[in-house]
């Protein structure tokens, strides 16, 4: 049986398990899904963990939140600022950071930062893309872009009880892609929403244009994005190059530069 079958077959059986170093980062998320929770217990769970607090202040000084230059220091009110649902996405961010944190062959690390650039910059265009079109449901779409690439993050993560997992140039199938996100994506308990969002970037479609939901948003991001994710096949459609659409796309884009910066900035650490 081969490592990824090994996988697989562990997946088949519920064990979803998160490298140690993650542990935490987990139980906080997990936390942050109580409807009860006020703004003052959110920013003592997120205290609890030291890289979700750096990134909550950090994203909530981005051009994105901070339009006004008002930057803060302090935990609770980068959360105020953000609200619990963004928390919630970060924190996400930061399991997925830290299932391959702890990584040993350097092959596997790179695999990792490039995955991790290729997630950041397809949530940031989803969030902008969502902002111009569907505004309502501009942080969910950043939580999808952010989530979209779990199975794989799982699965590099994996690589140190399994060596051999990843070879050079190794592609995941849709069907592998399709298995292991699912059983991630459920031990981390993202919304349904989102789940069938990430799930139709795994069919044979382009969604429509301008996009009408959040899965046409985040099969947007994804095909627009110039950072391929270093586990699939290029997307086959490259909407950019429709001469309808590519106007918009482009003053879109380029009016939202700065904001995408500072995302990108926010996220990929």
């Amino acid at each position: 049986m081969s490592a990824l079958d090994q996988v697989i077959a562990e997946v088949g059986r519920g064990e979803v398990a998160f490298p140690t170093h993650a542990d935490v980062a987990f139980r906080v998320r997990l936390a942050l899904d109580d409807p009860d929770l006020h703004l003052g217990q959110v920013a003592q769970l997120v205290l609890a963990e030291p890289l979700l607090a750096a990134r909550v202040v950090a994203l909530a000084n981005s051009v994105a939140f901070n339009r006004w230059g008002q930057h803060v220091a302090d935990v609770q009110s980068a959360v105020t600022r953000l609200g619990t649902r963004f928390v919630r996405t970060l924190a996400t961010a930061v399991v997925m950071r830290q299932m391959t944190s702890g990584l040993r062959s350097p092959d596997c690390r790179a695999l990792s930062e490039r995955l991790w650039e290729h997630t950041a910059h397809v949530a940031a265009l989803a969030h902008v893309l969502a902002r111009r079109f569907l505004r309502p449901l501009a942080d969910v779409a950043l939580f999808a872009g952010m989530v979209h690439e779990v199975g794989g993050f799982f699965l590099i993560s994996r690589t140190e009880l399994h060596p051999d997992l990843f070879v050079a140039g190794s592609i995941l199938s849709p069907e592998v892609d399709r298995l292991i996100g699912q059983a991630v994506l459920k031990a981390l308990a993202v919304p349904q929403e989102v789940v069938e969002a990430v799930e139709m970037l795994w069919e044979p479609r382009s969604g429509s244009f301008p996009p009408v939901d959040l899965s046409d948003v985040l099969s947007l991001a994804h095909r627009l994005t110039p950072i391929p994710s270093p586990l699939h096949s290029p997307d086959a459609q490259d909407v950019a190059g429709d001469v309808q659409a590519a106007p918009l796309l482009a003053e879109i884009l380029e009016k939202s530069g700065e904001e995408m910066e500072s995302l990108i900035s926010a996220l990929h650490y």
